[in-house]
């Protein structure tokens, strides 16, 4: 393992760094501690690096600076996608899929928590799980109502596999979409690392959940679900045209992704046009329909810019990319990164590691680490800190080291499980239930997901290993073999 030393001196004054690592830690514990909206906390913790900068000795970030560390091709991709979900939501397809896939599931309880399970990993893997379980959520309440069947039964895993699911593309995660961006990764090369794990881990997941709520699932007195929109009244397709214009636009930005490594486009480039085009699309179809008039059709598209793209999120973003620029100007990255090469290379030493095993070392360290952190912080600022301490790292690391950043996706995403604080996922999709009177407490919630996560944990650790150890396409063909034999194991009969 090459020298780390080096890494270890700061490029500017330790009280300079000291300062905004006394920043990152108030940043995260006000955002554990949710006291304040997100978007308030970063805004101070800028305007405070400002002040210092500006006003004192000390010189932590420029306005010059902090527009360097903004990550255009994050935050476009983030808008873009928020636009196109949002006219996908207008057409109803989210719920009469949803609708429809329970309904051929009969009334069977067990195979109807497989189905949402499913239906929101794959949905989550391509869009925001967010806007997923708001949808899945209602519905999944509604035909617990039905059907008598506990509410947890459905939720649990609902919540899991949106997570779970959302960790094996660029963009099912905010997470990932900063790892891509920021270690130059892209659609492909994610569902080609990730996609097989995520498959074994939905499989388990499977399994652990008819298990778990067996008693829920089978001792209760089968009911008629009856028409597939009776458990939402959403659950209808309210503008075939325009979803059909808009399944000729996504397979545009599909294919946008795929190709990112032929045409050399950012992520954001195709999300952009996809959403040009579907706003456009949205726009001519309701002039059409409705002979709508100018003020109006502003008022439509307004709309979804306002409603459908989260605004503060994006905000929240542009100001967490300004703090951790200053971790970069001051130094305190790369003294993070040296303090993390120097912990890696004393476990070389004392397990007497050779490359691979150093590299495995490092791969577990970061995985579990991240997800012990995920789980009792927000996600998105921690994995904002790990990228440029990552960076700094690799090149002390023995040759294959971008290994590192699957280990770190997989960690941020697969961690937040943990608690009801961990994702975004889990808070929205609990505070959904509440509003219907379904109140999942804290230790019922780590009753199934910690068991969960650290099964998806030691999944993710035998992947890298086999990433590491083996050829990558022997390990892919043995995950999936595993998944088929998980499949067959963890088949249900109908209760």
């Amino acid at each position: 393992m090459p020298e780390s030393s080096h890494l270890l001196t700061s490029t500017t004054d330790p009280l300079s760094q000291g300062i905004v690592a006394v920043t990152l830690v108030l940043l995260f514990l006000l955002l554990t501690l949710e006291k304040a909206h997100r978007v308030l906390v970063a805004l101070g913790a800028v305007s405070l690096l400002w002040g210092i900068t500006y006003l004192t000795p000390y010189h932590l970030i420029s306005f010059e600076g902090a527009a360097r560390a903004l990550d255009l091709n994050v935050l476009l991709l983030l808008a873009s996608m928020m636009a196109v979900v949002g006219v996908l939501k207008s057409t109803g397809v989210f719920g009469w899929a949803v609708a429809r896939l329970v309904h051929r599931a009969g009334n069977s309880p067990a195979r109807i928590m497989i189905l949402i399970a499913w239906f929101t990993a794959i949905a989550s893997a391509f869009l925001d799980n967010v806007t997923t379980v708001i949808f899945v959520t209602p519905i999944a309440l509604g035909l617990a109502a039905q059907l008598g069947v506990a509410p947890m039964a459905f939720i649990m895993p609902m919540i899991m596999a949106a997570n779970i699911g959302g960790t094996a593309t660029l963009i099912g995660d905010p997470p990932n979409i900063m790892i891509g961006s920021g270690a130059g990764l892209s659609f492909g090369d994610f569902l080609m690392h990730l996609s097989a794990p995520v498959l074994v881990m939905m499989v388990a997941l499977q399994l652990l959940a008819t298990r778990w709520f067996r008693a829920e699932l089978t001792g209760t007195t089968p009911r008629s679900i009856g028409d597939p929109a009776a458990a939402d009244s959403d659950a209808t397709i309210v503008d075939p045209t325009l979803l059909r214009g808009m399944g000729w636009i996504c397979a545009f930005i599909l294919v946008g992704f795929l190709t990112h490594g032929v045409t050399g486009m950012p992520a954001a480039v195709p999300a952009t046009i996809g959403a040009a085009a579907a706003l456009i699309l949205q726009d001519r179809l309701y002039v059409r329909k409705h002979h709508a008039s100018g003020e109006e059709r502003v008022h439509g598209i307004l709309g979804i810019i306002e409603h459908e793209i989260e605004w503060p999120t994006l905000v929240f973003f542009a100001f967490l990319f300004i703090v951790v620029g200053a971790g970069v100007e001051t130094g305190l990255i790369a003294t993070l990164a040296g303090s993390l090469a120097a912990a890696i290379d004393a476990g070389r030493s004392s397990f007497a590691l050779g490359p691979e095993g150093t590299l495995l070392f490092a791969a577990l360290l970061i995985l579990w680490a991240a997800a012990g952190l995920s789980a009792l912080i927000d996600n998105i600022p921690f994995v904002a800190v790990s990228i440029p301490i990552l960076h700094e790292l690799i090149p002390t690391l023995p040759a294959g080291a971008d290994v590192v950043w699957w280990a770190l996706a997989l960690g941020a995403c697969l961690g937040g499980n943990a608690t009801p604080i961990g994702a975004s996922a889990n808070v929205t999709t609990l505070d959904l239930a509440a509003r219907r009177q379904v109140r999942i407490s804290f230790r019922e919630f780590c009753h199934f997901a910690i068991p969960t996560t650290l099964i998806t944990l030691v999944i993710s650790s035998a992947w890298l290993t086999g990433m590491i150890f083996f050829d990558y396409h022997a390990a892919l063909y043995a995950s999936l073999a595993i998944a088929a034999l998980l499949g067959v194991v963890a088949k249900v009969r109908p209760a």
